[in-house]
């Protein structure tokens, strides 16, 4: 497959004509080189729209044959030095390896034959803020190795946009099930005589209605789904509809996960929520639920990019990776253990435990 050589989108500085790039504690572009100020005019009350579900799945099937364009991969030349610059996959801004300049590819994120991206949620957590995050963090993890808390500092932060869908829907739900409620029994007599707890059982059923909002789940693969969904809550409040600018000198990546099929993550944190509320609406002190028959009705979507700072660090030979939500500083992320730590912990509770037995006797 040949790779299609393009001019990257750059935004010049007004003043030097260097390369701005967002910066995270003006929230505008700022040059590097002459440290100008490029303002962004960004109305505050502006949020990203929400588009309709079910009509843009109608569009998207007319125009799925021009969804292979994305998936390959393209070339720009870099303005600044010369090189030429992959964009590999679902990679859409990223920077010169050569000379740092920071490169787009031109209107990936509203193209007609994808769904274009509906807002940003730009960076508020500064690379040095993240890094003095990460180091509470593992301090934090006492069962660390103290010498993979030594290497936190080696580790270099990447800021990345994650594109993920939110899914807003009406249900319409009608349940049954059964409602438990507890009673005891006095049985046997004498010595012998006990309370013996059964559970008297009853139909129930009923009908309700929820909204649910924003409802969030990751639309690219290859990433640390897991920890991301602990990087929750995001403030979505926060975000403004899409533009370029906010992407200037970060990662980012467009969608690999269909619209539709990251509504069946959502759909399954949906159902999780239904259960939940059903079993309160049955009450009693134990519910049985037999089926819960849910109708979706106006339901939108927004393709939002999220803020995410990411390291990876290797130690004995095993990746480590950790993220940090660019907008509230929450970290999550996977770190060894120390073996000698917890031997010491259990001992250390062992001895406790003898010394108490010890003294009651």
């Amino acid at each position: 497959m040949s790779a299609s050589l393009e001019k990257g989108r750059q935004f010049p500085c007004l003043a030097c004509g260097a390369d701005a790039v967002f910066d995270i504690a003006t929230q505008h572009l700022r040059c590097d080189f002459c440290g100008s100020i490029r303002e962004l005019s960004v109305d505050g009350e502006l949020s990203p729209e929400e588009q309709d579900y079910h009509e843009t799945l109608s569009r998207l099937a007319e125009l799925r044959n021009d969804e292979e364009e994305v998936t390959a991969f393209k070339e720009v030349a870099c303005d600044d030095c010369g090189a030429r610059i992959r964009f590999q996959g679902t990679l859409t801004s990223s920077e010169c390896a050569y000379c740092g300049a920071p490169h787009q590819i031109d209107n990936v994120h509203e193209a007609e034959s994808r769904v274009p991206t509906d807002g940003v949620l730009p960076f508020k957590v500064t690379r040095d803020a993240a890094r003095e995050a990460f180091r509470k963090w593992v301090r934090s993890r006492w069962f660390a190795p103290n010498d993979f808390k030594k290497r936190s500092d080696q580790g270099q932060f990447n800021g990345v946009y994650t594109p993920y869908w939110t899914y807003d829907s009406m249900t319409m739900n009608q349940y049954e099930g059964m409602r438990g409620d507890h009673y005891y029994v006095s049985v046997g007599s004498g010595k012998n005589r006990r309370r013996v707890r059964h559970t008297r059982w009853s139909p129930a059923s009923g009908t309700f209605s929820r909204f649910f909002d924003d409802v969030l789940a990751v639309a690219a693969r290859g990433l640390p789904d897991g920890w991301l969904k602990k990087l929750e809550p995001w403030p979505l409040q926060s975000c403004r509809p899409y533009r370029p600018e906010f992407l200037s000198g970060f990662q980012a990546r467009t969608y690999d996960i269909p619209l539709d099929e990251g509504f069946v993550d959502a759909k399954a944190q949906i159902d999780a929520a239904l259960r939940s509320d059903v079993r309160g609406r049955i009450g009693g002190d134990v519910q049985q639920v037999h089926s819960i028959d849910t109708r979706y009705e106006a339901m939108t979507f927004t393709h939002l990019l999220l803020p995410v700072w990411m390291m990876v660090l290797r130690y004995r030979n095993k990746p480590f990776q950790i993220v940090i939500n660019a907008a509230t500083g929450e970290v999550q992320g996977a770190r060894p253990v120390s073996w000698v730590k917890i031997t010491l912990a259990i001992l250390a509770v062992a001895v406790t435990i003898g010394a108490i037995v010890v003294l009651k006797r």
